[in-house]
C-alpha cells in the first residue's frame, strides 16, 4: 500500500495553523459560590455538592458506515438524577475514500493499521471542529467523548479494537477527550458490548426494552432488580448491503422490502444459526453480518426485494425471540413499552414487522423524535465520557458479564495546562 495515504496532509488534515488558538475551545466553568471553600469539579469548576451541568460532545460511528454521529449536549445532574438537552446534531457523511478506510482496516498490516488510526484520529478532530464553527460552540464545549470505529473486537481472547486515536482529537481540537470506551470492560472478562444501557438506565428511563437498531440490533431489559442487554442480530448493515445491488444506498423507509416476499426456507436458516442459540450477555462483531449473514442470503439466490423482505423478517422475529426471553414467565396481559432509536427506526416497513412481532407479547413499540432516534448513541457517548471524567462507573457487568462495573475511557488533556 502506497505509504502516502497516511500522510495528514494528504488527507486534508493540515498541521496546527497560525489560527489554531481561534479554534481551540476551553473549558468554561463557573466560578463557585462565595463563602467556605468547598471541592471543585475540575471539568466545570462548580462546587460538588450542587447542581452539575456539563456540555460535551458524543460521537459515534456504526458500523453501517452512513457518517460520524456528533451531538453536544447539556447534561445535568442533581441527587442522582440526570437530565439532557440535546443543543446540536450533525452526522458528517463519509466520502467513498473513508468508507473503504474503515471497511478495509481489519485486512491492513499492523503499520498501515496504526497509521489509520492516527489519521482517523485527526479526521475526527477536523469534523469536529468544523462542527462548533458551524453551531458557533466556541469555548462552549467542556469535553468530547469518541467511540472511534470498531474493527476488531474479540471478548472471547480479551480484545476489542476501536480506531480513532483519542490523542489525535485532543490534539486538533484543543479540547479534553475520552476515548476506548469498551476496553477496560473487555479486560474484565466482559463483551464490551452493548455499553449504551448506562445511558438508558440514567437518562431514558420509563420504558421495560431499548432497541437499538443500527448496523447490528441490540436490545436492553430494565428487569426487577436487574438491567441486562445484548446484541440480537445484524440489522442495517446487511439490509444496506443487499440494496446496495440496487444502486441504492438504503431501502427507503423500506419499500423495496415491502415489495418482496418471504423465502421460508432461508428465514429458518438464519433463525438457526448457533448466536442466537447462546445465553446472554453476548456480542456481536461486524462480521457476522458481513461474512456469514450476507453470505447466506446471497446463495439462496433470491431477488433484492425477496432478499430484503427475508432479512427484515429474521430481524424481527430475532428481537421478538428475544423479548420472549427476557420476559420469562412475567405476565403477558402486563402492557410493556419498548423505546426504538436507530437509523432502522426510519424503516417504516420493519418498524411495522416489529410491531406485529411484539403485540401477542403486551409490547408496545415506541419511536421518539427523530433527533434522538439518529443521536442516542452519540448523546451516550457523551454521558459515558462525563461519567468518566467524574470516576464513576459507565460500564454495567450485568449487562457485559465482566467481573463488575467499570469506570471506562483512556483521557487526553487536550487543553494547554
Amino acid at each position: 500500500m502506497d505509504l502516502q495515504v497516511w500522510d495528514l496532509q494528504a488527507l486534508g488534515i493540515a498541521a496546527e495553523s497560525p489560527d489554531v488558538a481561534k479554534r481551540r475551545r476551553t473549558c468554561s466553568g463557573k466560578p463557585g459560590p462565595q463563602g467556605t471553600p468547598k471541592p471543585i469539579n475540575k471539568l466545570t469548576n462548580q462546587p460538588i455538592n450542587q447542581k452539575m451541568t456539563y456540555r460535551a460532545i458524543g460521537i459515534m460511528s456504526g458500523s453501517s458506515l452512513d457518517g460520524l454521529d456528533i451531538c453536544f449536549a447539556e447534561l445535568d445532574e442533581s441527587g442522582g438524577k440526570w437530565t439532557y438537552e440535546i443543543l446540536a446534531s450533525a452526522c458528517m457523511p463519509y466520502s467513498s475514500e473513508w468508507v473503504e478506510k474503515l471497511r478495509n482496516a481489519i485486512h491492513l498490516s499492523a503499520k498501515d493499521y496504526m497509521r489509520l488510526h492516527t489519521a482517523y484520529g485527526h479526521y475526527i478532530g477536523e469534523q469536529v471542529n468544523a462542527f462548533i464553527d458551524a453551531n458557533n460552540l466556541h469555548h462552549r464545549v467542556q469535553l468530547i467523548a469518541s467511540h472511534g470505529h470498531t474493527t476488531f473486537h474479540e471478548p472471547q481472547h480479551k480484545m476489542t479494537g476501536q480506531i480513532g486515536d483519542g490523542a489525535a482529537i485532543a490534539a486538533t481540537t484543543g479540547i479534553n477527550v475520552v476515548s476506548d470506551l469498551r476496553a477496560m470492560d473487555v479486560a474484565l472478562g466482559g463483551q464490551g458490548a452493548p455499553i449504551v444501557p448506562i445511558g438508558e438506565k440514567l437518562l431514558l428511563g420509563n420504558h421495560q426494552y431499548f432497541l437499538n437498531l443500527g448496523g447490528i440490533a441490540n436490545i436492553s431489559a430494565n428487569l426487577p432488580g436487574n438491567y441486562v442487554a445484548f446484541d440480537v442480530c445484524p440489522a442495517n448493515r446487511v439490509l444496506n448491503m443487499l440494496v446496495q445491488e440496487m444502486g441504492h444506498d438504503y431501502d427507503e423507509g423500506g419499500a423495496i422490502a415491502a415489495s418482496g416476499n418471504v423465502d421460508e426456507t432461508l428465514l429458518q436458516q438464519l433463525n438457526n444459526l448457533d448466536f442466537y442459540k447462546a445465553p446472554y450477555p453476548k456480542s456481536l462483531a461486524n462480521d457476522f453480518g458481513t461474512d456469514v449473514v450476507f453470505p447466506m442470503i446471497k446463495n439462496a439466490g433470491l431477488s433484492v426485494p425477496d432478499a430484503l423482505r427475508t432479512c427484515v423478517e429474521h430481524v424481527a422475529v430475532q428481537i421478538k425471540n428475544a423479548v420472549a426471553l427476557l420476559a420469562g414467565n412475567a405476565d403477558s396481559a402486563t402492557e410493556t413499552s419498548m423505546l426504538v432509536c436507530g437509523g432502522g427506526t426510519l424503516n417504516d416497513f420493519q418498524i411495522e414487522r416489529l410491531k406485529a412481532m411484539l403485540a401477542p407479547l403486551n409490547v408496545t413499540v415506541v419511536v421518539p423524535d427523530k433527533t434522538l432516534i439518529e443521536f442516542k448513541e452519540a448523546l451516550i457517548m457523551a454521558l459515558i465520557g462525563v461519567l468518566r471524567w467524574r470516576e464513576e462507573n459507565n460500564v454495567l457487568h450485568t449487562v457485559t458479564g465482566a467481573s463488575r462495573s467499570s469506570i471506562g475511557g483512556a483521557v487526553w488533556v487536550g487543553q494547554e495546562a
